[in-house]
């Protein structure tokens, strides 16, 4: 990572904001990895682990969460890898409380803590119309969208050339009842972190670069903050 402290981060926001982008953004920067549980959750399934297994039964394709037991256990698996040394972002997780607790608590087993919380935000009719747009790869898992953030190639993956697809989860329905999900467990984390002096807000509205200078600055001054 380009300076010497390690730093965790957690990034919210409800489904569509623009997180996934984000995160990869700042973990090319900083060279840290982007944690999103959804995406390891579905690399699980295709791959049929026994994690796998138990995310399918939870019926994540329609827009529910997967017990928290279940992902704190594969969230501290997933950042005791070499590749977090460094510090990491977590994208998707926690989603409730209880899983903040649960993070706190395996931090300080590590003998670490979080830098701050990103809170990533834009008008629900805003997020509806991005999912409209939005494309996969379902090879290496890559994200895009038509408007803000198109394919070299349309219809194409710029890595691997794989054809994108609609994820299953982006039909309008679903994606209504994700949005329900999130007002009902995860908003509450806001005022969660904002009573720790964690939360940091960034306004999604700009198109991706603007948005990501909002994220440096504010990352900048944690770590600042974190040095002192």
């Amino acid at each position: 990572m380009r300076g010497s402290a390690r730093i965790i981060l957690v990034l919210l926001g409800p489904p569509g904001v623009g997180k996934g982008t984000q995160g990869a953004r700042i973990a090319v920067h900083y060279d840290i990895p982007a944690i999103s549980t959804g995406a390891m959750f579905r690399d699980a399934v295709q791959r049929g682990t026994k994690l796998g297994r138990l995310v399918q039964q939870c019926r994540i394709d329609r827009g529910e969460y997967v017990p928290d037991q279940v992902v704190v256990e594969a969230v501290s698996s997933r950042t005791k890898e070499a590749d977090c040394k460094h510090g990491f972002i977590l994208d998707g997780f926690p989603r409730t409380i209880p899983q903040a607790d649960a993070l706190f608590q395996l931090l300080a087993n590590q003998d670490d803590h979080l830098a701050g919380v990103l809170d990533i935000e834009a008008p629900i009719p805003d997020i509806i119309g991005r999912f409209s747009g939005r494309r996969v790869c379902p090879v290496d898992g890559s994200t895009y969208h038509l408007t803000t953030q198109p394919p070299l190639q349309p219809g194409m993956c710029d890595i691997c050339g794989s054809a994108l697809v609609m994820r299953p989860d982006d039909d309008p329905d679903i994606v209504r009842r994700r949005l329900e999900v999130y007002v009902e467990k995860t908003a509450p984390l806001r005022d969660y972190y904002k009573q720790m002096g964690l939360l940091r807000e960034i306004d999604a509205l700009g198109d991706p670069e603007t948005v990501f200078g909002q994220v440096i600055n504010v990352i900048e001054s944690l770590k600042s903050a974190g040095s002192r």
